[in-house]
């Protein structure tokens, strides 16, 4: 219940105040749907997300039940997290797409520490020691960076492995709600720290990590950003825009139909997309976790209530 109240409020703020805020230029007002192939094309990497729910003794071995044998030729190479300070990771080797996969657990309600840091809304600049030359006025969620940067170390360690055992060019980083948030900032962070590497990143249920410079700064990257929002999942449009939060371009939105529409630009106003299609009369926490092309997030359960 306290949950709830807390969206409303803050889905109240954005419902009066998007409509009045400044909006990034949208690209085309064409938003076109992906085919089912296109879809399809996400299904490992959802897997992969949701297994970052399951304890680091089960990644570990590759032995987490159904998300681990949705893609039973995973390598992997480290895992770790307590899911309580520090939200459980793991990092391995994909051979059938060639690719390092990073992948963070999202918030457990069941653990109090990972829902203080979702509140803790406060844009503040990012740790110039693991973000060299990411500089002001480029802010992100303060919470959200504190996480990121209890794990940060450890994941880079692991990439570094990875790339150097298996030859790979390629990482795709990914994660459900912080745990999104948390790939997001990874995406930015390795390339700092790793030269002559792709990086991708593919987040679900994505809450806004930092504010218009941020988003700007990201989309200034050469990272391919896919972030997918279910229905009316209320997260993707927290923290609110009046709080100077925006999201980067990439958004791809999962319409009541089952259809999955891309909708360029930054938080696209179409009703079509989260942004316009989540309001203080139309959420619905339950979106949060899925399904997503028919994998819902947890390891081996559904949450009964909003994870971030």
């Amino acid at each position: 219940m306290a949950h709830t109240c807390v969206y409303l409020l803050l889905l109240a703020i954005c419902s009066v105040v998007y409509s009045s805020s400044p909006r990034p230029s949208i690209i085309s007002p064409k938003l076109s749907p992906l085919s089912l192939q296109q879809v399809a094309g996400y299904k490992a990497y959802t897997y992969y997300a949701s297994a970052a729910y399951c304890l680091p003794t089960t990644t570990l071995p590759w032995a987490c039940g159904e998300n681990c044998e949705a893609n039973p030729s995973f390598i992997p190479v480290s895992s770790g997290g307590d899911g309580v300070y520090t939200q459980y990771w793991f990092v391995g080797y994909d051979p059938i797409i060639s690719e390092v996969i990073v992948s963070h657990q999202g918030t457990d309600i069941d653990k109090i520490m990972p829902d203080l840091t979702d509140i803790d809304l406060v844009p503040a600049p990012l740790n110039r020691d693991i973000f060299p030359g990411v500089e002001p006025p480029i802010l992100v969620h303060n919470g959200f960076s504190t996480t990121h940067s209890r794990s940060a170390p450890d994941v880079l360690s692991a990439v570094q492995s990875a790339i150097a055992k298996f030859h790979a060019n390629t990482v795709t980083t990914t994660g459900h709600s912080l745990g999104a948030a948390i790939a997001l900032l990874d995406a930015v962070y390795l390339p700092l720290h790793i030269p002559n590497i792709t990086v991708q990143y593919v987040g679900y249920g994505l809450p806004r990590v930092g504010n218009w410079a941020f988003a700007d700064y990201v989309d200034a990257q050469p990272v391919l950003v896919t972030h997918i929002n279910n229905k009316e999942d209320p997260v993707p449009v927290l923290p609110p825009v009046v709080l100077g939060f925006h999201h980067p371009s990439g958004e791809v939105h999962i319409e009541d139909s089952g259809e999955w529409m891309t909708c360029p630009g930054q938080d696209n106003p179409s009703r079509q997309c989260a942004s316009g299609a989540v309001s203080i009369m139309r959420f619905n926490e339950n979106d949060h976790d899925g399904p997503y092309d028919g994998v819902v997030m947890g390891c081996g359960r559904r949450p009964d209530t909003l994870l971030l």
